[in-house]
């Protein structure tokens, strides 16, 4: 059956449900490039506005899905569960980083593909990118022989996997349709699908750094995505209205991720959930009899150096340097200017305009304003303070890194304005709203 793509764009544009036949020809278009970047960000903006119900959004992430290979790994025998998690995204998130190599160290398979910087957002390919070598575009058949080989493989969406996303993905970013439940929901799910996993948890962003910035948005995003999935999928609702851990930006979040992984330096709030996330999944996946079990399996990886050391196995077999654990310094370049800002007044940080700091760091050159745009991965915040801290004129906000002084002078008016100070200590909200 034939379809206008005008018609489709229009019928949902009004507010009609579409058949699972007029999505499948409009997912076939983009595929195959016969509809335009014009008609994907007239469509998102329609789904933005009138919604998709169940069925819809079942039949788009299964015709996204389908869009290229899905991967099997039933043939290779894997003595352990192909599991993943996704994030919807936050200003200093290198989790991902962190928790395929513990998981990979606990017996579990993570075949990631990842995505790059959505609006305010940085991208988990972005920062692998960082790293001198590190190729994300491997071949599917490749990608298969390091999941098998070392456990764990971040690569991003080839034109084999999901492409019909990689396009929708590419428009969303650059038509203001990024926080649309129905598109999300689609996305993430679509390439984890395509990923062939017996399991996934979720960590759904809710606060001012987030696409979720108020719950009941992060809820009904949270059931979205449990809803669609037809396997195995836990959500965790996190916060998202301060920096995740103490860096913002591609080399340093890289930095900071070593660290953990080493034990070298270990933020709180990040531990806390990557602890969490990598129990859940050890849970879904059959891996641990309960979270407490989880909890015990990661920390023990940590502990004894498997996931320092299955980070660096999955840095080498794609391509990267064979010490950068030993010297990431040497790999992760930093920017030419690095100097601190101070709060106009001294006190406790109150609360941070999260993602005005993920802004900034487009307007350092970390980010993208349009799709092609490249990226400076030298440039961001180190050492950002968090909501509880004191600050004063010998204890910055936060050290800005940034390629030249016009850039500093604006991070710094920006960063002053993002964090509120205040004289009397807050409260700390938990890391977790479930």
């Amino acid at each position: 059956m034939t379809f206008l793509p005008q018609e489709i764009i229009k019928k949902k544009r009004d507010g009609q449900h579409l058949s699972t036949e007029e999505i499948q020809f409009f997912v076939n278009g983009i595929t195959d490039n016969s509809i335009t970047e014009g008609q994907i960000g007239a469509f998102a903006m329609a789904v933005f506005f009138q919604d998709m119900n169940l069925k819809e959004r079942q039949d788009l992430t299964i015709a996204m899905q389908h869009s290229g290979e899905v991967l099997d790994w039933s043939h290779l025998n894997l003595n352990g569960p192909v599991l993943d998690k996704h994030s919807t995204g936050g200003v200093g998130d290198k989790v991902s980083l962190m928790l395929a190599p513990i998981m990979a160290a606990c017996g579990a398979y993570v075949p990631m593909i990842s995505g790059r910087g959505l609006g305010h957002t940085g991208g988990t390919l972005d920062k692998l990118e960082s790293i001198p070598g590190y190729d994300t575009q491997i071949s599917p058949q490749k990608f298969e022989q390091i999941v098998r080989d070392v456990g764990c493989s971040i690569i991003g969406q080839t034109s084999n996997l999901a492409p019909a996303d990689k396009r929708v993905y590419a428009t969303r970013d650059i038509t203001a349709t990024v926080d649309s439940i129905p598109l999300i929901t689609a996305s993430i799910l679509s390439k984890k699908l395509a990923s062939g996993l017996d399991g996934l948890v979720m960590d759904i962003k809710c606060g001012s750094g987030a696409f979720a910035d108020n719950l009941p948005m992060a809820h009904s995003l949270a059931e979205s995505i449990t809803t669609v999935s037809p396997i195995t999928t836990q959500a965790i609702i996190t916060d998202m209205n301060q920096v995740i851990g103490h860096s913002a930006g591609h080399c340093l979040e890289v930095l900071e991720t070593i660290d953990y992984l080493t034990q070298k330096q270990v933020d709180p709030r990040l531990h806390a959930l990557v602890e969490r996330l990598c129990a859940e999944l050890l849970v879904v996946g059959k891996l641990a009899k309960d979270s407490t079990d989880g909890q015990m399996q990661m920390n023990q990886v940590l502990d004894n150096g498997q996931a320092a050391e299955k980070f660096a196995q999955m840095v080498v077999a794609q391509g990267g340097p064979s010490d950068l654990m030993e010297q990431p310094e040497k790999y992760l370049k930093t920017a030419k200017i690095i100097e601190p800002v101070f709060a106009k007044q001294s006190g406790y940080i109150k609360a941070i305009d999260c993602r005005a700091v993920g802004l900034s760091i487009i307007e350092l050159g970390g980010g993208r304003r349009k799709a092609t745009d490249g990226i400076d991965f030298n440039v961001g915040y180190s050492q950002v303070r968090n909501i509880g801290h004191s600050v004063d004129q010998h204890t910055p906000i936060a050290m800005i890194h940034a390629t030249n002084r016009d850039a500093m002078d604006f991070a710094k008016l920006e960063i002053i304005k993002s964090f509120k100070v205040s004289e009397d200590k807050p409260s700390i909200d938990s890391m977790f709203f479930n």
